[in-house]
């Protein structure tokens, strides 16, 4: 592994920032359902994300009856920094504190700028959840493995964004799911889907049925949870075309996962490949490639045009 890359695909091992990884769930779990609860209903709960930024991650502008606000996460400074479209602003340290103490900083702030909000307080898609205002539980900050993450987000962001702008038909923007925590990107076939059956913890049946309502190829990276201890690419089809798991990918370490039903391809491959950016486009091209080729997608229309630099 060269210097640039230790440089710009730093490591992220999950045992050593295990607790931080799940204290930042929780708080972009808050952010996010402010975005949510403010912010009108976009196809697969698109209204709901973050988006990486060259601090941290932002939630973008959040109506408020007649204004905007936006709430940032500023992984190198460490603060949570609400403005309001009046100049007004409100910092919060990011620091070892309960999610509880978190959740009512950030209710009090936005109650200082006339901002009011009320969230439903019980965390999505994980199992046994404990409501913001009693999470005792979740309270680890550790700034230096914070930073390294984002780090990682911005570097993957970028090539995310170069592999969508490669697809003319409709996709997704790259955006982070603060549910399942990942960074994302999706292309639609244009057809409609099954059904999906759910079965996602604490995420309503009618939301996870408009998210897949129609035919998908989806990636993106997951930092790693305490059943996958390990921070992965990932890529997968709904609904899922037969042979899918047999398809023949790129880079020779992207592998099959039975248990995910989907590609993975683990980070430290990609951190320690000659080309990085290389080794992940080959990833997300080639499970590409073979969902649209096995799902019989028409491509006729949905190749980008080149267009020369301005």
């Amino acid at each position: 592994m060269n210097d640039k890359t230790n440089i710009y695909w730093p490591e992220l091992a999950f045992e050593q920032w295990r607790e931080t990884a799940g204290t930042l769930h929780m708080w972009t779990q808050i952010v996010g359902k402010i975005r949510m609860t403010q912010t009108p209903w976009l196809n697969h709960s698109w209204h709901v994300t973050l988006y990486v930024t060259p601090r941290g991650l932002t939630t973008g502008s959040i109506p408020h009856g007649e204004r905007t606000f936006s709430i940032d996460f500023d992984f190198i400074d460490h603060k949570l920094i609400v403005r309001s479209c009046e100049g007004d602003i409100e910092s919060l340290p990011l620091q070892p504190q309960d999610t509880a103490d978190f959740y009512a900083a950030l209710m009090d702030a936005l109650d200082r700028m006339k901002l009011s909000v009320s969230i439903n307080t019980l965390p999505n898609e994980i199992e046994n959840p404990i409501p913001f205002p009693e999470d005792r539980v979740n309270n680890a900050y550790d700034a230096e493995a914070a930073n390294r993450y984002w780090r990682l987000l911005f570097q993957i962001d970028r090539v995310f964004n170069e592999f969508r702008s490669r697809f003319a038909g409709k996709s997704s923007p790259v955006h982070f799911f603060w549910g399942s925590f990942d960074l994302a990107v999706t292309r639609f076939s244009g057809r409609e889907a099954p059904d999906h059956p759910g079965g996602v913890p604490n995420m309503p049946l009618w939301v996870a049925q408009e998210a897949y309502s129609h035919e998908v190829s989806s990636a993106g990276f997951w930092p790693g949870s305490d059943a996958l201890p390990e921070p992965i690419f990932y890529s997968y089809a709904y609904p899922s075309p037969d042979n899918f798991a047999a398809a023949k990918i790129r880079p020779d370490d992207a592998y099959w996962s039975a248990d995910l039903g989907e590609f993975v391809l683990p980070l430290d491959a990609v951190r320690s490949s000659r080309s990085p950016d290389q080794a992940l486009l080959d990833f997300l091209q080639s499970t590409f490639d073979a969902a649209a080729e096995l799902g019989d997608w028409d491509l006729s229309t949905n190749r980008r045009r080149h267009f020369p630099a301005s």
